[in-house]
This record gives structure tokens, C-alpha cells and sequence, in this order.
């Protein structure tokens, strides 16, 4: 049997899952495969779950979304916790109902931890506590997330090596679970729920020159700016949520690539060209992230955007039933 195409007798529901890194062409494809099979995008983005986060997080456009259902947008304001765990349940919920309607779910999207809940399961580790996590944040700024980092290392030297040293929401989360266990995240993470009863095409988007992938970064970008990024997060800065919250900086949504580089330049740091350079740098950051994640996800296909325009028709064709 062609790989890809469905096992006789598997009758698990059918959904497609578009992945790879940021400015890969993910959403443009989501777009044209939903409305040519009847289908319905659900974001796997852990920044388009923020309301007021459009611009610099690439979410489709009014337009975009008349043209298509789209699910797991504008879910959370940016002051408030959003976990993979929701995530989950959220979009195990959105794609029951597209389904109910005789549609297709086009996952599509670029945030790993939110696939990985969604189609692996998660563990069932402790929930998050504020008080430990208000402890670990003093910490922080005593000593230093990479500090805690090398203290990770100590009690997890497995969590420690996937886990960049300046990934402070996910230091912190490792850190928490040891300390009202007693046990590493990674031993919790071998215990996971039950996967996805869906049969899902997983396909990767990525152009196999990082050249190529750089240009694009850097096109949307100053795409974004010139639509008016600046200003979207000057009005940010202005919601009386984000005015209140201690250390705005801290939160996941302004951490999301561009905003806290946007935000600190409003803040006086450095000037128009630099604030561009470290957009630019870390959004490149982010992508190489990403596809060492997707280096990990055996069960997915890779494709050039660019070239392999046949190559992907043909993987459709051969997962979609006649």
C-alpha cells in the first residue's frame, strides 16, 4: 500500500495536519485545501489564541477567515494562562464538531507542544500551582533562568537537554512538577493519555534551504511593520489588563516572537534598525526550533513548499478516499 493512503477497515475519521515552521506557507495551503474539500482550519498557534495579537502573529485575516471556518482563534486575552492541555481539549472538541458536520480538519499550524498534546496525549502531571510558580519566578530574577537551568540539569538532565536555557516558561514547568511530586516532567511524560482517534495526515512544510526560509522571515517581517505592528502593540501596552499585570515581559503571549522585541523597543531599547535585526533574528530562532521538533516526528512527511506542489497533491490524493 502507497504510503498515505488509507487501510482497508480503518475507520477512524480523517484529518490533515499542515506543519512546519513560521513563513513556511502553512496557512495560505490550509486555505485552499479546506475550501476545495470542504474543510474547516483549526490554528495550532499558541500565539492566535491571543486577542489583540494579529498582526505580529501572522493570524488570518478578516478576509481569510469569511472564506473559511476557523477554530481556536482569539480564545484568551493576553494577560491570561492558555495551556497545551487546553489546547488539547479545545481542539479535540472544535475537530468532533467539524466532523459531526461532514467536514474535514485541517490542523494548521507551527507550535509543537500543542500537536504534541493533541495527537500523542499529554501526561497526567500536577496541575500548575501560583504560589510554586511565584517562587520560581523570585528565583529568576535573583539568580538568573539559566541559573535554573543548570539546577534543572541537576534533577532532569533529559528535560535539561531539550530545553533551551533562556525557554523560561518551560524551565519554570519543569522545575514546578519536580517540586510537588518529587518526580522529573520527563518520567511524567512517559505516562501519556490516550492518542488522537483520528487518522491524520501529517504533513511538513519547509524549504530544504534555511536560505530560503530566512528570506521569507524577513519578507513578512517588514511586511508586518509596514501593516502597522508598531501600533498594534502600542495599543498593547495601553490595554488596562497589561497596564496591571507586574511584568508584562513574562508573559506568554508578549514573549511571543516579535512582540517582546517590539515591546522593548517602545521601551527605548535600541533603534528602528535594531529592533528590525532582532525581530528577524528571532523568528529565525523560533523556525530552527521548530524543525528540530519536526526532525523528531518519524510518522511526518516533509515537503518543499516551493517545488513539491505535485509531490503533496499526490499524498492528498492517495489519503482522501475516492
Amino acid at each position: 500500500m502507497a504510503a498515505g493512503a488509507v487501510s482497508p477497515g480503518d475507520n477512524r475519521p480523517l484529518a490533515i495536519a499542515l506543519m512546519g515552521p513560521t513563513a513556511s506557507g502553512k496557512t495560505a495551503l490550509a486555505l485552499e485545501w479546506a475550501e476545495r474539500l470542504g474543510g474547516e482550519v483549526v490554528s495550532v498557534d499558541s500565539a492566535l489564541v491571543y486577542r489583540h495579537l494579529d498582526i505580529g502573529s501572522a493570524k488570518p485575516s478578516a478576509a481569510e477567515q469569511a472564506r473559511v471556518p476557523h477554530h481556536l482563534l482569539d480564545l484568551r486575552e493576553p494577560w491570561q494562562p492558555y495551556s497545551a492541555a487546553e489546547f488539547a481539549v479545545d481542539a479535540r472538541r472544535a475537530m468532533d464538531e467539524i466532523h459531526a458536520r461532514g467536514r474535514l480538519p485541517i490542523l494548521a499550524g507551527g507550535t509543537g507542544l500543542y500537536f504534541q498534546a493533541l495527537l500523542r496525549g499529554l501526561s497526567p502531571m500536577p496541575e500548575a500551582d501560583p504560589a510554586m510558580r511565584a517562587a520560581i519566578e523570585a528565583e529568576a530574577a535573583e539568580h538568573g533562568w539559566h541559573a535554573l537551568h543548570a539546577d534543572l540539569g541537576r534533577i532532569d538532565p533529559a528535560a535539561a537537554a531539550r530545553i533551551h536555557a533562556t525557554d523560561a516558561q518551560r524551565i519554570q514547568r519543569a522545575l514546578e512538577v519536580w517540586r510537588l511530586s518529587g518526580r522529573a516532567i520527563s518520567d511524567w511524560q512517559r505516562e501519556r493519555s490516550p492518542r488522537l482517534p483520528y487518522r491524520v495526515l501529517r504533513l511538513v512544510l519547509s524549504p530544504p534551504d534555511r536560505a530560503v526560509l530566512h528570506a521569507r522571515i524577513a519578507r513578512r517581517f517588514d511586511a508586518m511593520i509596514a501593516a502597522g505592528f508598531l501600533d498594534e502593540v502600542r495599543a498593547l501596552r495601553e490595554l488596562p489588563g497589561l497596564q496591571a499585570h507586574p511584568a508584562p515581559l513574562e508573559l506568554p503571549a508578549i514573549r511571543a516572537v516579535g512582540y517582546r522585541q517590539a515591546w522593548e523597543y517602545l521601551d527605548g531599547e535600541g533603534d528602528m534598525a535594531a529592533f528590525r535585526d532582532r525581530g528577524i533574528f528571532a523568528t529565525r530562532q523560533l523556525a530552527k526550533r521548530q524543525i528540530t521538533w519536526l526532525r523528531s516526528q518519524l510518522d511526518a512527511r516533509w515537503f518543499d513548499p516551493g517545488h513539491d506542489r505535485e509531490r503533496l497533491e499526490t499524498a492528498l490524493r492517495l489519503f482522501m478516499p475516492a
